[in-house]
Order: C-alpha cells, then sequence, then structure tokens
C-alpha cells in the first residue's frame, strides 16, 4: 500500500557548508512531513460492525478498526480546498472467503465525518491497490483521499467514518464497514481563518462508489440562491460526458443526481455558469465506478494494474565547494547546490514541496550568521510530467528556511524534477581565517 497520512515519507539531507568548500551528506532518517500532516493527527481506535458478503455465509464482524486521518493543510483559509487521507491502519473486517486474493483487487472507499465549526461529511476513495491477502485473513491497510472547501472559520475536526472494502476477484464483493457509535474519536483538527477567498461553496456525495450508470446523490450549500448547477463527472482534471443539473433553493442549498457513466471517474463536481471555475465551482468529490460488466460467452476480460509508486528524492555527489575569501575583504563565497531530483509516481492529487534551512556557519573563535546564506533555486520539469515543477523565490535560506521548489495540488499529479540553486555566502570582512561550516537540510513533502 502507498503511504500517505501520518506515514506520509520525508526525506532530510543535511549538507555540510564551509566559506572554502561545502560537503554534503545524504541522511537515511524518514518521518512525517509537517506540511503534509497536521501535527494532531494520531491514530484512533473505533468499534465497527462489518458485513461480510452474503455469499461468505459468515456472520457480521463486530471488531474493532484503528485509523488516522490527515490533512495536506492544517492552517487553511475559508473558501481553501483541504485534501483529507483516511487510512485504514488496521481493519475490523478479514478476508471473508479461504480463497487467497492476489494483489490490487481492493477498491476501498468512505467518509470522513467533520465537527465543530463545519459540519457535514467528505467522500474519499483510494486506488485499487493492496498486498495479496491469504484466506480468511485479515485485511491490509489502505489508505483513502477527498477534499472539501473550508466553509467557516474556526476549529474543524476530522473523524474517521465508515468504509468499505471492494473486492473483484472471480466475483464482485463488497464488505461495508460502520460505526457503531458515530461519531468516531477524532483523529485530525484544522484551523480555518478568515482569508480574501469568497467561494465557500461546497459538495457532499451519497456514495462514494457505484456501477456503471448508477446514480450518485450530489448535495450542495452556499451556492448562489436560485441559480442552475451543473453536475457533471471528473476523470482527473478532465471534465467527462457524465452531467446533470439542479436548483440551489433561497438558501443557496440543492440535492440533485448524476448519472455517472463513465468508467474512468476519479471525481464530481458542481458548478454555476457555462463551464467549470474555480469561483463558481466546488469539489470535485471523489469516486468510483466498479465495472462489474460482465463476460460475455467466448470471450475473455483482460485487465493490467498500474501501480502507485513514491514521492522520493536523490541528489548528485556529496560535496561542493564555496569559493574562498580574502581576510579583511570578506564578501561573497559562491557555489551551487548538488543537483537534486525529485521523483513523484504516487499518481494522486497532490503537489509537493521542497524546502531547506541552514544553521550558523561555525569556525575558530567565530561563526557566520544563518541569515548570511542565500541561494537562486531553478527547477527543470522532464517532458510528459502531469506536474510543472515552480522553482522558490531567490533570498535568504537563514534559520527558518525557504522553498527551494514545488509543484500544485491537481486532479492528476507526478513527474520528474531537476531542482538547483546557487549558493552564496555573505562572509563579514574580517572574520577570523579558517574554515567555516554549517548543516543545510532539505525536506520534501
Amino acid at each position: 500500500m502507498g503511504t500517505t497520512g501520518s506515514t506520509t515519507r520525508r526525506r532530510r539531507w543535511a549538507a555540510l557548508l564551509g566559506a572554502t568548500a561545502l560537503a554534503v551528506t545524504a541522511g537515511g532518517a524518514l518521518a512525517a512531513p509537517a506540511g503534509a500532516v497536521s501535527t494532531e493527527s494520531q491514530n484512533v481506535d473505533f468499534a465497527t460492525h462489518c458485513i461480510p458478503p452474503p455469499i461468505a455465509g459468515i456472520p457480521p464482524i463486530d471488531g474493532t478498526t484503528t485509523a488516522v486521518v490527515s490533512v495536506d493543510n492544517a492552517t487553511p483559509k475559508v473558501g481553501d480546498t483541504v485534501t483529507v487521507t483516511y487510512k485504514v491502519v488496521t481493519p475490523a473486517a478479514s478476508n471473508p472467503t479461504a480463497i487467497s486474493l492476489p494483489a490490487d483487487i481492493m477498491t476501498p472507499t468512505g467518509k470522513v465525518t467533520l465537527g465543530g465549526a463545519q459540519t457535514g461529511s467528505i467522500t474519499v476513495a483510494g486506488p485499487k491497490k493492496n498486498d495479496p491477502v491469504a484466506g480468511n485473513a485479515p485485511f491490509p491497510s489502505f489508505s483513502m483521499t477527498g477534499t472539501f472547501t473550508v466553509t467557516a472559520p474556526g476549529a474543524i475536526t476530522l473523524s474517521p467514518g465508515d468504509y468499505n472494502i471492494h473486492t473483484s476477484y472471480i466475483l464482485e464483493l463488497d464488505t461495508p464497514c460502520t460505526v457503531t457509535n458515530p461519531p468516531a474519536p477524532v483523529s485530525d483538527t484544522v484551523t480555518a481563518t478568515d482569508g480574501s477567498q469568497t467561494n465557500t461553496r461546497a459538495i457532499t456525495l451519497g456514495t462514494a462508489s457505484g456501477k456503471p450508470g448508477d446514480s450518485v446523490t450530489v448535495t450542495g450549500s452556499h451556492f448562489t440562491p436560485g441559480a442552475t448547477v451543473t453536475l457533471a463527472g471528473r476523470s482527473g482534471a478532465t471534465q467527462t460526458a457524465d452531467t446533470g443539473t439542479a436548483t440551489a433553493d433561497a438558501q443557496g442549498a440543492f440535492s440533485g443526481t448524476l448519472a455517472v457513466n463513465d468508467k474512468t471517474t476519479t471525481g464530481v463536481v458542481a458548478y454555476e455558469g457555462a463551464s467549470w471555475s474555480d469561483t463558481k465551482g466546488a469539489g470535485p468529490a471523489a469516486y468510483v465506478v466498479v465495472d462489474d460488466t460482465p463476460v460475455p460467452d467466448n470471450a475473455q476480460k483482460i485487465t493490467t494494474t498500474v501501480k502507485a509508486g513514491t514521492l522520493s528524492m536523490s541528489q548528485a555527489g556529496d560535496a561542493v565547494q564555496l569559493s574562498a575569501v580574502d581576510f579583511g575583504q570578506g564578501g561573497a563565497s559562491d557555489g551551487a547546490l548538488r543537483t537534486v531530483t525529485v521523483k513523484d509516481f504516487r499518481g494522486g492529487p497532490a503537489g509537493w514541496s521542497l524546502t531547506g534551512k541552514v544553521t550558523d556557519f561555525t569556525g575558530p573563535g567565530a561563526k557566520i550568521d544563518a541569515g548570511r546564506l542565500s541561494w537562486s533555486p531553478a527547477c527543470v520539469t522532464k517532458a510528459a510530467s502531469p506536474s510543472t515543477c515552480q522553482a522558490g523565490s531567490s533570498g535568504t535560506v537563514g534559520l527558518s528556511g525557504a522553498t527551494l521548489a514545488s509543484t500544485p495540488n491537481g486532479g492528476l499529479t507526478g513527474g520528474e524534477f531537476t531542482v538547483d540553486a546557487g549558493l552564496s555566502l555573505n562572509v563579514p570582512a574580517f572574520t577570523p581565517p579558517g574554515s567555516y561550516s554549517g548543516v543545510l537540510t532539505l525536506t520534501l513533502t
């Protein structure tokens, strides 16, 4: 399973900086990225009632689910879209049959419950990706993602909700699991503030999955009273041919249905006007089409799987030379960061951010302040990558740090990117002669 939420990978790379030499060493530590997961995100346990498929011939399962909910932005503004990850660490249910299940046949969907300053639920869905499951063995952990639009300032709590495990192997089977005493404990909290963005439109779906041709109920709020609202399917960032309409009432709310036929659908949006607009739309809310089309006689259904990968980074070499400066003159000690390669093979909606911060430079009886190191970032995107890399701003790195490069969130993100930066350490004129070094830490989230 791909790691998300509180187990999202965070790679740290330490760089040993000197006034005359810049040595770079790679650290292997992995931890939860501060930008991708709220610091309040925590695993919670809750009682769960799971109903195995009737064909299994076994009674309902009352057990305990361990899960964690995390967000990509713990301090959003009103109008921001927040990506939510719901990871079921330990499902309450097991493989309901004695038949071993192969890899990549599980498609999870579920709900996340909002409370506090904003209430409602978020539909989340995960990829068809899992490790093999032995007969009657516990299901492995899995992750699901979705989004919601912040509509009110204040503390918004997020709790794991009901989830469903759909398996596509020999038969199409569902194992729905519901929270016995809803809501489940709070796993994460975001603190929203008033912002300049005014779009507070939001939608929720009645279900996060369905068969081709099934209709999904779309409920909306904070739309323009009396407006005609278009409901549409999304395949990544592209709108599908599946559309419908609804009319907002005097309070700006609506409830409509959308028949989803396109098997590539990944989400549903709602918007006012002739076409999608960030300023007059809401979503996408995660939705998965479960293809259960029967195989005709004398035919064979051929299936392949595109496996999601990881977010990773590497660097070229481990030593960098900064130019020497003269005692009494000081000035710029220049060099270049060793090239960093970022590979985003997750295949989801989340972008990434590469940041850096540096310590003070210490030497023989003196130090050079960290605020004297500056960089000029550059970033190149490999052809055909879904995302486009954006270089950070030139300026001071310092103790508090700065952004080296990033990519934005989107319908489908990913790709390969090359990141470089010119480095310049402004050495004071009468710094005592000798070698000075500090530690530059790069963090990918």
